[in-house]
Order: structure tokens, then C-alpha cells, then sequence
């Protein structure tokens, strides 16, 4: 299965066009533009764990702390569905290098949604709650992982998604 998983490709699909980002200069608007399921590429399981506040820009941000802080880590966050889509998604939205269906980083992007959903086992189209979506993570990442899953963002070296995903080992 981990095979079928990486050979799949991780770049956009039919309906990813749907979550163009938010004018910018309209940092609300993406608050308003977040569907239920919430849609999710891979490495974007990840990236709402290790959230802490920072983003691209502000558009970027705003919608982030939408989804991450509004939503998946509300009282009942996790009960939220997530939808696995292979393009474009709900944080994908208002980042400034998102063309649409396209992305500008698309290759390391791609790359990333592919380790990701051999690491947590996704599928597009699979849907899954936050709270499951956290557990799966819990079973099959271990902190010190992210090295390779994540090469190549530019997050990595904050360190913010280790901490999180230490975190999220030490409750269990």
C-alpha cells in the first residue's frame, strides 16, 4: 500500500480550482471562503499540529489561525472532518504561491504531500476527524521523523512541528 500511495500524484486535481486564495487586500475574506469537510493535502496534517502563528503573509495567516486555531483546536476540534485532496486546499487558499489549481513551489510541494501520505497512510479522498487524523500521526510518526518527512520546508527549522509532535506523543 505505501507504494501505491507514493505513486500517486500529489498535484492538483479536478474541483482543487475551488479554494482560490482571498484578495489581498481582504485578510477576512478566507475566513469566509473555509467549507466543510476541510479540505486537506497531506503535509498539511502536519503543518496544523505544528501551527504556531506565523505565515507567508497576513491572508495566509488569518486563514490559518482560522482553520487551525478556530476550528481544529476548538473544545470540539477534534470532530472536525478533513477531506484528503491531492492540490489545492483550504490553507492553500490565500498562500501567495498558490495559482489556483497550481502552486509555484508545486515539485517541493508535492514531494511533501507524497512522504506525508506514506507516512500516515492517506488517500485522496479519504475522510477522516481531526481527533483520528491526530491519533494516526501519534501511531505512525515519532518525533525525530520529520527530518526526512519534511525536508525541504522552511518551517523545519523552527522547530515548531517537533515540539508539537512531542507534545502530542506525551498525552498518550
Amino acid at each position: 500500500m505505501t507504494e501505491r500511495i507514493a505513486s500517486l500524484d500529489w498535484g492538483a486535481t479536478p474541483g482543487a480550482d475551488d479554494d482560490r486564495r482571498a484578495a489581498p487586500d481582504a485578510p477576512s475574506a478566507a475566513r469566509t471562503r473555509i467549507e466543510r469537510p476541510l479540505r486537506f493535502r497531506p503535509h498539511h496534517f502536519l503543518c496544523s499540529l505544528g501551527f504556531a502563528g506565523a505565515g507567508y503573509d497576513d491572508n495566509f495567516t488569518v486563514n490559518m489561525e482560522e482553520i487551525v486555531m478556530g476550528l481544529l483546536r476548538a473544545h470540539d476540534g477534534d470532530g472536525v472532518e478533513i477531506e484528503v485532496v491531492a492540490g489545492a486546499d483550504a490553507i492553500c487558499a490565500p498562500c501567495p504561491n498558490n495559482l489556483g489549481p497550481d502552486c509555484t513551489k508545486s515539485a517541493k510541494v508535492n514531494a511533501l504531500d507524497a512522504r506525508h501520505a506514506a507516512a500516515l497512510a492517506l488517500v485522496p479522498g479519504e475522510r477522516l476527524s481531526w481527533g483520528a487524523a491526530k491519533a494516526r500521526i501519534r501511531e505512525q510518526v515519532q518525533p525525530g521523523d520529520l527530518t526526512q518527512l519534511c525536508a525541504g520546508c522552511e518551517w523545519l527549522e523552527l522547530g515548531l512541528c517537533e515540539a508539537a509532535l512531542a507534545q502530542l506523543h506525551r498525552k498518550t
